[in-house]
């Protein structure tokens, strides 16, 4: 009888883009990269990401949005509305920009 050699376990931890948005510099290269993908759900889980890391409460506040509400919008269940989306935007002292696919 052969007995098969279990593979060890690996352990993983969560990881939380949280503790690497440090300034302003960091935040803008991390949205600017998930906007450039383009999935909805990524964008509203990086604000969501960016709001944590700058104080949801603080960020709730200046777009004048409920701090549990901003917390549902920008879950990973969220789906937030445009609106919702610029206002969190705004709040963070982000624009968007818009530019051409084609060159």
């Amino acid at each position: 009888m052969s007995r098969t050699k279990s593979k060890p376990k690996i352990k993983t931890i969560p990881w939380d883009p949280v503790a690497y948005l440090k300034n302003e510099k960091d935040i803008a290269h991390y949205l600017e990269a998930v906007f450039e993908d383009g999935d909805p759900t990524l964008v509203t889980a990086a604000l969501g990401d960016v709001a944590r890391a700058k104080g949801m409460s603080q960020i709730a506040e200046a777009a004048g949005l409920g701090r549990e509400s901003l917390y549902k919008a920008l879950s990973t269940n969220g789906n937030p509305e445009f609106a919702t989306v610029l206002k969190v935007m705004r709040a963070l002292g982000l624009k968007l920009k818009v530019s051409a696919l084609w060159k």
